[in-house]
Order: C-alpha cells, then sequence, then structure tokens
C-alpha cells in the first residue's frame, strides 16, 4: 500500500459529463490505499482461504427479480462482445452479454480460465463480493473523494491522471480503446481486454492503474451533485471527508420497479473511448447497481488511520 497525506483538492469537472459537476473544494484525511488493483492472484488466496462464493457464481432469485425469465436463473456475469460494426450507441444491449458461467476465474464464460491471467485485475466481482476481500484483509473500500485524490497524484485540474494530453506524443499511458466502439479496437496500447497491473507508468503518487484497464469500485452511494448557487459560494467552506448519497436516493430512476442500491465506480475502463465513453479521468464517475458483475469492473482496497 502506499500512503496518502491528506490534504485539499478541487474535486470534479465542469469540461466533460454532467454527473461530474460541479468543481468543488474536497478535504480528505491521511490514508493508505492498495498500489494496484486487487488482481486474480490475491482474489484466488483470499477465496481459498475463506470459501467465498462471488454473487456471479450464485443463480439469482426469481423473487428477488419480479418477471425474470425462467431461464435467466443461472449463475453469470455480464461479458463484453464486440460488434461486427456501427451500432447504436445508446444501446448497451448491443455489446454486452450476460453469460451464464462467467465469473471471477472463467472471465469469458465457462470455457475460458485464469490461466496465464494471475496478474490481471480480478473481475466479475460484484460490490459485496468487494467488501468481503476487504474485511478479510483488514481494509475497506475507498470512498469516492480519496478515490479521485488518490488518482490525481497530487496534480491539481489537470484533465487525466498524467496531465492535459490523453496520449502525449503518442504515448499510451493507460488501457483504454483505440478505434471506433465497439467494433474497431485497434490495439494501439497492445491490449483488447485488461493489462497486467502495474503495465503503465504510476501517477505521481505511484499508484497504478487508477485510469483504465477495469473500473473500481468506491463505498459511496450514487448521487448527483448540487449546483454551487451565489448564496452557497458565498458562504462556502471546503467539504471533508464527504461520504457521497443515500441508499434510497441511488437507486435508477429509469428503472422505478428496481430498487437495488447503486454504487460509484471510478476510473474507466479498457472499453472507454474517445469515440464513446470518455471516463478514463480521476473526475469521471459512473453508477452500478450492486448486484452486477461485469468483465471490466474491479476494485482495490484502502486502510485509514485510526482517529
Amino acid at each position: 500500500m502506499v500512503r496518502i497525506e491528506g490534504g485539499t483538492f478541487a474535486m470534479g469537472s465542469d469540461d466533460f459529463y454532467p454527473e461530474e459537476q460541479p468543481v468543488r473544494r474536497i478535504k480528505v484525511d491521511s490514508f493508505w490505499i492498495d498500489a494496484e488493483p486487487v488482481t486474480n492472484r490475491r482474489f484466488a488466496r483470499f477465496v481459498e482461504e475463506t470459501g467465498h462464493i462471488t454473487l456471479a457464481e450464485i443463480a439469482p432469485d426469481p423473487k428477488d427479480y419480479p418477471g425474470m425469465l425462467p431461464e435467466m436463473a443461472q449463475p453469470g456475469s455480464l461479458v463484453f462482445t464486440s460488434s461486427e460494426g456501427p451500432v447504436d450507441l445508446a444501446n448497451p444491449a448491443n455489446w454486452w452479454r450476460f453469460v451464464f458461467g462467467a465469473d471471477w476465474r472463467h472471465p469469458l464464460g465457462p470455457d475460458s480460465d485464469i490461466e496465464g491471467l494471475e496478474d490481471h485485475p480480478v473481475v466479475h466481482v460484484a460490490h459485496a463480493d468487494c467488501k468481503a476481500y476487504a474485511a478479510w484483509a483488514g481494509k475497506d473500500l475507498p470512498t469516492e473523494a480519496e478515490w479521485e485524490y488518490a488518482a490525481r497524484g497530487g496534480l491539481a485540474g489537470t484533465a487525466y491522471a498524467w496531465g492535459d494530453q490523453l496520449a502525449p506524443e503518442g504515448k499510451m499511458l493507460a488501457n483504454y480503446w483505440q478505434g471506433p466502439f465497439p467494433h474497431g479496437n485497434d490495439l494501439s496500447d497492445g491490449w483488447e481486454r485488461t493489462s497486467p497491473v502495474g503495465t503503465y507508468p504510476a501517477n505521481g503518487y505511484g499508484l497504478f492503474d487508477m485510469i483504465g484497464n477495469t473500473w473500481e469500485w468506491t463505498a459511496d452511494w450514487w448521487s448527483l451533485h448540487q449546483p454551487i448557487t451565489k448564496e452557497r459560494a458565498g458562504a462556502c467552506c471546503t467539504i471533508s471527508n464527504p461520504r457521497g448519497g443515500v441508499l434510497r436516493h441511488s437507486f435508477d430512476p429509469a428503472q422505478p420497479g428496481v430498487r437495488i442500491g447503486r454504487k460509484v465506480l471510478k476510473g474507466g475502463s479498457h472499453l472507454c473511448a474517445e469515440s464513446y465513453c470518455r471516463r478514463y479521468r480521476p473526475a469521471a464517475r459512473h453508477p452500478e447497481m450492486i448486484d452486477t458483475s461485469t468483465s471490466h469492473i474491479g476494485f482495490r482496497c484502502v486502510r485509514r488511520d485510526r482517529r
């Protein structure tokens, strides 16, 4: 782990997506954070010692999902599948497939395995799986503020974790999608899916893969930030150690019948692209239902100083 000295920073961005707004002054206390995402190797040790069974390895209970087709009551997880050509980017079903038998040991489905991927980030882990690992390791999941503060690596006001250019002088500094999404990855970074942790340079704090490779779960419930009005700005003070929203406000308004909380993901993944999802940045954020696991979401842990 790497110790991050507490401090204040400008969290968020006004230059990309609405959910990142507004930029606000945030203070976080000192904490320790994993230098890299949790790998398949480390997660395997956790499973071996605890017998933990991930959510993707458990058949969903139809009682928890009203209207679910009976044939869907099988263990599995979401796997990215590239399209054969341009598709409607407003419909993620054009590149996501729920694959029976996909889990952390079988990232592409039952006929795949993690041989040779031991040092890649573990994927197909739901939020509860990450919490269980963190508890076993004597750690916790980072808050969104802690995560973003660490990802910035000491830089202030830059778009990316290394500066304001995505690929300075053509150099790939993170694992993300190059080319038209979701059918034309030209693999300029050398990787079609996840890459071994530490493949790209560390940020200013010595942390690897804070950007790209896999999205990372945080501890915070999803919420939208309140606009900074003239009244608030005039009486504003720095916000200390914010903890995000609350469960009841994190539900997806587009699915009023689904009462499953959403947590904040940070960092983007190998599927983020200039042509589709420019979320390979410290300020970027995305909501994810806590029961969902995919082939592009992982995590890392923190340990806070005792007060």
